[in-house]
């Protein structure tokens, strides 16, 4: 279960640093939306992230309040160290903001000064502007990367999964090398990459595979077509796997032909950029070529740290 993936003593210390950063900000609540670090407090993995969700984490320690919708309340009680879970919805219709307004008031939240987080996903514009009124003046933060800062800093156990990951991953691309071949479709490759990685231990992907060839190649993203590779194909492909959560990811410009191996990251890095930059276009530059690693859910696989 994912609140075994790490000692009970590794969670204590996560809170503790979560209240020293609170205790910092001069807030008394932390709204938790993020599942990324519901995840890191309390190991939480249910899916309730899809709706309304919420952890009540206090400066104060004392019992952990998460609401999530009521079909997760069964894995979110035995699979994480929330000490209360109060679903929403299910058997009949039931207004999440409302349940949340009552969780603030029973459990003698209002009055305090709150930290907010408002991640990219997770939290409805609407059912955000409704939480902000029933806070009102306790609003006092927007706490969206109080955490997330603590955790760039990663554990012994975070690193070693990091590295699992990472293992599963070249796994995953050697299989890419090997199913390269003319006449073969981009589905049927990614078909054979898939049945690696989760064959070999990964989780689910946090985001889909992004695969394109011949006139598709020069393109940032997308999926994996029936079109058919051809001798001499380019092809972009860029791929995840995750151990526990902890997500690596590859990016890779291959041709079907010979492929140069044991090149450092930080050279094609360096090449891609002034090629670029000699063509004129470097302000035209759209995207990163490199991310950081670490604990991913739907629909993002990164963190914020980005070479660019």
């Amino acid at each position: 279960m994912s609140k075994q993936f790490f000692s009970q003593e590794e969670f204590t210390q996560r809170q503790l640093k979560v209240r020293e950063a609170m205790e910092a900000a001069g807030i008394d609540l932390l709204l938790v939306v993020s599942p990324v670090h519901i995840n890191y407090l309390i190991g939480a993995t249910a899916k309730g992230y899809q709706e309304f969700q919420v952890l009540f984490f206090p400066l104060q320690p004392g019992p952990l309040v998460i609401q999530s919708r009521r079909p997760e309340t069964p894995m979110l009680e035995a699979d994480s160290f929330a000490d209360e879970v109060r679903g929403w919805g299910g058997r009949e219709p039931e207004d999440p903001v409302e349940v949340f307004e009552e969780i603030v008031r029973s459990h003698g939240f209002k009055g305090l000064r709150t930290g907010l987080e408002v991640p990219l996903y997770y939290l409805h514009p609407h059912d955000y502007q409704r939480v902000v009124d029933v806070l009102g003046d306790d609003l006092v933060m927007d706490a969206t990367s109080l955490i997330g800062d603590i955790k760039l800093v990663k554990s012994a156990a975070e690193i070693e999964y990091v590295r699992q990951a990472g293992a599963i991953l070249d796994r995953g691309m050697e299989t890419c090398r090997s199913s390269l071949a003319a006449g073969r479709s981009e589905r049927e490759v990614s078909a054979d990459i898939h049945h690696t990685l989760l064959s070999a231990g990964s989780d689910i992907p946090a985001s889909p595979m992004n695969f394109l060839s011949g006139p598709r190649s020069a393109f940032a993203h997308g999926e994996p077509t029936d079109r058919v590779l051809e001798p001499g194909d380019f092809m972009h492909i860029q791929f995840g796997a995750h151990y526990r959560r902890y997500c690596v990811t590859i990016g890779r410009q291959l041709c079907l032909g010979e492929i140069r191996a044991g090149v450092s990251a930080k050279v094609p890095h360096e090449v891609a950029k002034k090629v670029i930059a000699d063509a004129g276009l470097d302000a035209y530059r759209l995207h990163m070529t490199g991310c950081a690693v670490g604990a991913a859910f739907p629909p993002s696989w990164i963190e914020p740290l980005v070479i660019i």
